[in-house]
């Protein structure tokens, strides 16, 4: 019986051991293993894409103001907004009863001198003919010096008057072109194959042309438009003419349209104290789906690789710069392996906000930790209230 109590005595002190230990492998195992896998990712295998994004308006690639370039009330406009012209097409006319006047009188003025000069021409040739005469009779002493002088004096006369009559209508002449081209103005043709996108004037409206053109319609071509966007300083640099873009728009944003870059000029617009450079991109719109004022939400293809390692950019660590080559960047890394964390150096190409494409140092498959970024913990930092700043008041 004593035996036996023993015994019962040794299994409980066997089972209290179990107990104790495996209480810690629940508490303390587990733990360690669920840290390990929260901070550790796989290399995988994936499509990479590297760009610039930016907001951008849809606005006409050529469209044109048409204004009026001479004063007066606009009498009739032929056209509706959404209409397609051709050009030469009539689009407005503005009343021509005043440059209709001055054309009719600077015609007659120039036939009241035309007249003058047939009347002075005919004066020219008898005031040479008698000079003439004058001069031979002057030789045999027929007329005195004094008469032939007062012929020399007729025939010189008669000769400026007809020049002058001459110039007065080569200057009617000119005061005539211009008028007859102003009374043309009074009819405002299309000058290119278009559609009407927008009206600023009304019919019965007096347009002032004296200080500024009035505009009456814009024209423009809706086959293809041009996306305006504004891109910062900071990324602008890393664009150029030609380089691949693709967009959507707020009413479609399933659909992607696809372009190049046309143009980036060189002056930029300060917004907010934001540096803000003008990026172009023409793209087709035969279908006629885009329109004037739209939205856009672009992307600029910096690069792209299918299928290639990727890895979260969590997992990066160090900027190594003294060791980047012809294969990419190159990044301190630390990967798990069955020895144990191992620090090592490897390169990598496209690189996005969420992963970086691997062209050297590690396989598809590799584990590797997390590194901690600065910016977390500055925010844990902040977040601590005994080393926060104190708000200002």
């Amino acid at each position: 019986m004593p035996s036996t109590s023993r015994f019962h005595k040794y299994n409980l002190l066997v089972l209290l051991i179990l107990a104790v230990a495996g209480i810690g492998y629940f508490f303390l195992t587990p733990k360690q293993n669920k840290i390990e896998e929260k901070n550790v990712v796989v290399v995988s295998v994936g499509d990479i894409e590297e760009n610039v994004t930016a907001q951008g308006k849809l606005e006409p690639k050529e469209y044109v103001d048409v204004g009026a370039q001479v004063t007066g009330q606009l009498q009739k406009i032929y056209v509706q907004i959404g209409d397609n012209v051709s050009a030469g097409q009539l689009l407005a006319q503005i009343d021509p009863r005043i440059y209709d006047s001055r054309v009719q009188a600077d015609e007659a003025n120039i036939k009241n001198l035309q007249a003058q000069l047939l009347a002075q021409r005919a004066q020219e040739i008898y005031s040479k003919q008698l000079f003439e005469r004058n001069r031979e009779l002057l030789k045999n002493q027929g007329i005195s010096q004094q008469d032939f002088q007062n012929s020399e004096f007729n025939f010189k006369k008669a000769v400026a008057t007809s020049a002058s009559i001459e110039a007065q209508i080569l200057q009617l002449q000119s005061t005539l072109t211009g008028d007859r081209t102003n009374l043309g103005y009074t009819k405002i043709y299309a000058s290119m194959d278009s559609t009407v996108v927008d009206q600023k004037a009304r019919e019965g409206q007096t347009l002032n042309a004296n200080q500024q053109t009035p505009t009456i319609l814009q024209l423009a071509k809706l086959d293809m438009m041009t996306v305006r966007a504004q891109v910062a300083e900071a990324d602008v640099m890393r664009l150029r003419p030609d380089l691949p873009i693709y967009f959507s728009t707020l009413g479609s944003v399933d659909r992607r349209w696809q372009g190049t870059i046309r143009q980036i000029l060189p002056t930029p617009e300060v917004i907010n104290n934001v540096v803000l450079y003008d990026v172009l991109v023409d793209v087709d719109n035969h279908d006629r789906q885009l329109m004037t004022g739209m939205s856009t939400q672009m992307f600029f293809v910096l690069g792209k690789a299918e299928q290639v390692p990727l890895l979260p950019t969590s997992a990066l660590g160090k900027r190594m710069r003294d060791q980047d080559n012809q294969n990419g960047v190159a990044y301190q890394v630390k990967e798990v392996t069955a020895e144990g964390v191992q620090e090592k150096i490897i390169h990598v190409g496209l690189r996005n906000r969420r992963f970086a494409e691997i062209r050297d140092g590690l396989v598809t498959g590799a584990k590797l930790q997390v590194n901690a970024r600065a910016d977390d913990n500055k925010d844990k930092k902040n977040k601590n209230p005994s080393t926060s700043a104190p708000p200002r008041l």
